[in-house]
């Protein structure tokens, strides 16, 4: 097994006893931080930052350097599949993704290939590895993908969206042909989380960014269906470690018993949802991320200490809550407050996990 110094993020999703609650934020390495768009404007652009391996893992390393959070995620994107499959992706300045090539009818469905992942994606695993070498064992490594349904949304929409009238058309006029594109993503979301697997992710998670936006019916069988195939066929065992692997709809609070009926080991939760109450329906199943609202970092130290004090107490006693944002951190938020966050949920966790820690 590999001798990790802080193994309590990967303890927490398999609900095993840790000494404190361990916390990590979405989208951690990024553009709040005045060193990564230093490394940013080094490599010229976002996608040329993604393919640079050294420059990926800095970037992954540098909110470690100033706070003291319990987990590494690999710096990257939810788009590098469908840009692997050859639609063009691009980054406008101060814009979203763009792709060159929507995906809009029967015979581009059928064009798109399933990406290799040592091949196409190859800058990704090498990352992973150069990641884990420089992490030196003092965290684990979160790797990670969109779901085959939010990809798909950007695919069909040829970018972001507020209203996906495209891809919401296409799901209620040719349900089979968006049917056919799901399970292509789906198939190339397993092989591309299996690869990050092998080349050193020691916990994998799902983004499903956009799922909330679906029908009650629809999301089961457009979104959740697709998850549910992929975790059925990942990698869940390496260098001698169960790879716990989280499921994360945005806007999924009304569908938390069947995400966690999918096998997974974590459920994500956005801040609309209690987490007490999230845990009362789920918690003796998975373990729970979230939830803090990402606008509670623009706050004073003493708000921020005081939300953190109610998601704990709404999680109680016990080993099975990783402390993460409801979504990614803000751009604009002060970069000192993360540290009061990160510091207070470890201080003030301490007391709900004196029975359980070994």
């Amino acid at each position: 097994m590999t001798v990790l110094k802080n193994d309590r993020y990967l303890k927490a999703l398999l609900r095993e006893p840790v000494d404190m609650t361990p916390i990590w934020m979405m989208r951690q390495a990024g553009r709040y931080l005045p060193e990564y768009k230093a490394t940013r404007a080094l490599a010229g652009d976002f996608m040329s930052l993604c393919r640079n391996a050294e420059l990926a893992c800095e970037v992954t390393l540098q909110p470690l350097r100033r706070y003291e959070l319990d987990a590494a995620i690999l710096f990257s994107d939810i788009l590098t599949i469908p840009d692997a499959m050859g639609l063009g992706l691009s980054f406008g300045a101060g814009e979203g993704p763009k792709f060159a090539y929507p995906v809009d009818s029967q015979r581009a469905v059928q064009n798109l290939p399933i990406p290799d992942p040592e091949d196409e994606l190859q800058y990704v695993m090498n990352a992973v590895r150069v990641i884990r070498r420089e992490l030196k064992g003092d965290v684990p490594l979160i790797g990670f993908s969109g779901s085959p349904w939010t990809l798909a949304t950007y695919m069909v929409e040829g970018g972001s969206s507020k209203s996906f009238t495209k891809i919401k058309k296409m799901l209620y006029s040719e349900p089979h042909l968006l049917h056919q594109l799901l399970d292509k993503l789906a198939e190339s979301v397993i092989l591309y989380l299996n690869a990050q697997i092998k080349a050193g992710s020691q916990a994998v998670m799902i983004f499903d960014t956009w799922g909330g936006v679906l029908g009650h019916r629809e999301y089961k069988d457009f979104s959740l269906q697709y998850m549910h195939k992929i975790v059925a066929n990942l990698v869940r065992e390496n260098e001698g470690r169960k790879v716990p692997v989280t499921l994360f709809t945005k806007g999924g609070g009304g569908w938390l018993e069947a995400i966690a009926a999918t096998g997974c080991d974590a459920v994500g939760l956005d801040w609309t949802v209690n987490l007490s109450e999230a845990k009362r329906r789920i918690g003796n199943k998975v373990a729970l991320q979230g939830n803090l609202d990402p606008s509670v970092l623009y706050a004073s130290p003493e708000y921020i200490k005081m939300e953190v004090k109610k998601i704990l107490s709404d999680f109680g006693q016990g080993s099975g809550h990783i402390f993460n944002l409801g979504h990614g951190i803000h751009q604009d938020v002060p970069v000192q407050n993360p540290k009061i966050l990160v510091d207070a949920v470890h201080q003030y966790s301490k007391a709900y996990h004196q029975q359980s820690a070994v």
